[in-house]
């Protein structure tokens, strides 16, 4: 009886439980965020004047800005241009929360 009784507790909390981690998640594409962080991107000024092509890691905070994990790329001016320019910054449809989101961005600069 007491393992019955126990069991009905734990059934209950784990279902209470999965009931309160309801959070709304955006159904926002891969191919939009990207094409906002292009954005992003394009708008900036800078010295760098070549054609950049790198994959880059990143996820959102809970107060939806971008937080830059990593850029594939050995160039010190590229790596850093492109954490100065969307590190920190929000967009207009920003994706999951804690999401580890990986994408090419290719971009000419002027």
């Amino acid at each position: 009886m007491k393992k019955a009784k126990l069991f009905l507790v734990a059934f209950a909390i784990g279902t209470l439980g999965l009931f309160a981690n309801n959070e709304e998640t955006p159904s926002v594409s891969k191919d939009e965020i990207r094409k906002q962080i292009i954005e992003l991107l394009e708008t900036s000024t800078t010295d760098v004047a070549a054609e950049i092509s790198v994959n880059i890691t990143f996820t959102f905070n809970t107060e939806g800005e971008i937080v830059v994990l990593k850029v594939a790329s050995i160039d010190k001016e590229i790596l850093n241009f492109v954490r100065e320019n969307v590190n920190g910054q929000k967009i207009e449809n920003p994706g999951k929360v804690k999401r580890q989101y990986t994408m090419p961005i290719s971009i000419v600069t002027k």
